[in-house]
């Protein structure tokens, strides 16, 4: 993938329309693994990549009206689309790289990023990007409404053992970019994996 993004963009561009309507049924997915959290009411959280805002509410809810709750995307149809669904009214919506984010260190209490790791070019570096913008034992949630089994099928391939979201090649990613993972989940339904901000 290039550094300037052209592709993701392309490819989330293409797709923003219907994007909703191609995966209906992932809002009980989305709401599970928000609350596997354990956001509290006043935390700040980021929604990484947040597409059209489908963890939005979720995230919003957990947080309470006193929480803050941002949706941060490179790609402008992907923000428009969730501002066509209403969700930018449970969170502020930022066109923005989450590879270099317009937020300040150690100011946000979680990170959950749906889809996420697949498209960062650099994931080391990235993940690092994410830590930093959260405090000392703030949370990260990496999540997939379906599990990397599913996924592949879905794609048409193979999963091989050098696939980033594989529980050890994600642990070590994850260590080497300030986190400690905490859970893993991989299963047909979902895929969930929690982070701890190491201090």
């Amino acid at each position: 993938m290039s550094d300037d993004h052209t592709h993701v963009q392309e490819f989330f561009s293409a797709r923003a329309a219907d994007w909703d309507t191609r995966f209906p049924d992932d809002g009980p997915a989305f709401e599970a693994a928000v609350a596997g959290l354990g956001l509290r009411a006043g935390d700040r959280v980021l929604d990484a990549g947040c597409g059209t805002g489908r963890a939005l509410p979720a995230l919003r809810d957990a947080v309470g009206p006193s929480g803050t709750v941002l949706g941060a995307d490179l790609t402008p149809a992907m923000l428009e689309a969730a501002v066509r669904a209403g969700r930018d009214r449970a969170g502020a919506l930022v066109l923005a790289d989450v590879t270099r984010l317009p937020v300040r260190s150690a100011s946000l209490d979680a990170v959950f990023g749906s889809g996420l790791v697949a498209h960062l070019p650099h994931p080391e570096e990235d993940l690092r990007e994410l830590a930093r913008v959260v405090r000392p034992g703030g949370l990260l949630a990496l999540f997939h409404p379906i599990g990397r089994a599913a996924l592949a099928a879905r794609q048409g391939r193979q999963i091989t053992p050098d696939d980033l979201r594989a529980e050890p090649n994600l642990r070590s990613l994850l260590t080497r970019s300030g986190w400690h993972m905490t859970s893993y989940t991989d299963e047909d339904a979902r895929f969930l994996a929690l982070a701890e901000r190491r201090g």
